[in-house]
């Protein structure tokens, strides 16, 4: 047990059973559009559902927290996990405050349950090493997903207002930077949490090989071999004017131990083993993600972007304690810029 918990502090640091509808089996090929395959009930508010990806011929797993009164329409709220995707409940709704916080929020809050990995991009090839982890066919089309396909499915089957507003930690707090680039005018304001901001060949696309490596992928299946130009194409400080002028919201720590790294904390549970990982692997990622930050804060504010607040805390780790704050600081861009 002890074994289970200090994998899942590792990975977490690298960062109702009743049936509404269904259409086939996720494993079972579908041809057409995306649409969803299935939406069960779950606990309390949320909703297990499976959409079917055409550009990844498989269905997606999606969580669905829904508003109390379903009877209007409301905006939604896409959240995106860290580098395993969701995996081992390494997840916004299992490890942070979600369902209580957004209790008396009139929005919808859709987290993947995939994607463990990948960066949440395009890739270009299937990769077997991720297909092999992530028990699917290795297509990696996250990009066109997040931001054509699963809208889409998700505006028409929760009868949703149409707009939208993204956040990710870790891994995908790099992700949610790419996606708004990619797709400038889907979200309505953008969160990323630790996430590092560099891709380029150097510290960053040194990080990103590290991340797809720890899931036996390939990084040259992602962006084309490490001297692509592809790599810098993705790099967000290097790139930083064709971020979107929405709001944003951008957070990193220092990865000195915090008010979170305690034995007496919940998600440590006086486990001894379980803090000093915390420590160790999620102070030096977080102080990785710090420099990232730094050099996306220069460039932006060179470029005079004052859509942007950076939040720089002077103490923290790379955890699920300090993501739950930050999701709280955030949500007051989030609900202005849905309407909220």
């Amino acid at each position: 047990m002890r074994g289970i918990r200090i994998a899942r502090a590792l990975i977490g640091a690298a960062t109702a059973a009743t049936v509404l509808f269904v259409v086939s089996s996720p494993a079972v090929a579908e041809t057409g559009g995306p649409r969803v395959i299935s939406a069960v009930p779950a606990e309390g508010r949320l909703v297990d559902v499976v959409v079917y990806s055409p550009s990844m011929d498989r269905g997606i797993p999606v969580q669905v927290l829904r508003p109390a009164d379903t009877s209007t329409p409301a905006p939604t709220l896409y959240l995106l996990n860290g580098v395993d995707g969701g995996k081992n409940d390494a997840t916004w709704s299992v490890r942070t405050d979600v369902p209580e916080f957004f209790a008396d929020k009139h929005v919808n809050v859709v987290t993947p349950l995939d994607g463990a990995f990948s960066y949440y991009t395009d890739w270009l090839r299937p990769d077997p090493g991720l297909a092999q982890i992530n028990d699917n066919n290795g297509v990696n089309r996250w990009t066109t997903f997040l931001t054509s396909e699963l809208p889409h499915v998700i505006d028409e089957y929760f009868d949703t207002t149409g707009e939208n507003a993204l956040g990710g930690i870790s891994m995908a707090g790099t992700s949610v930077l790419n996606l708004a680039m990619s797709a400038p005018t889907v979200y309505n304001s953008v969160a990323s949490f630790s996430g590092c901001a560099m891709t380029s060949p150097g510290p960053g696309q040194d990080f990103v090989k590290v991340v797809v490596g720890i899931g036996g992928g390939n990084p040259e299946n992602m962006w084309g071999p490490y001297n692509d130009p592809a790599w810098v194409a993705h790099d967000p400080v290097v790139n930083a004017e064709k971020l979107p002028r929405i709001p944003m919201y951008i957070t990193t720590a220092t990865g000195i131990p915090g008010p979170y790294d305690t034995l007496a904390d919940p998600r440590i549970d006086n486990d001894v083993a379980v803090l000093a990982a915390t420590l160790a692997l999620g102070g030096g990622i977080e102080a990785a993600t710090h420099f990232c930050t730094m050099q996306l804060a220069d460039r932006t504010t060179a470029l005079g972007m004052d859509n942007i607040r950076y939040n720089i805390k002077p103490a923290g780790t790379h955890s699920w304690g300090y993501w739950q704050d930050d999701l709280h600081d955030s949500w007051p861009m989030f609900a202005a810029s849905l309407g909220l």
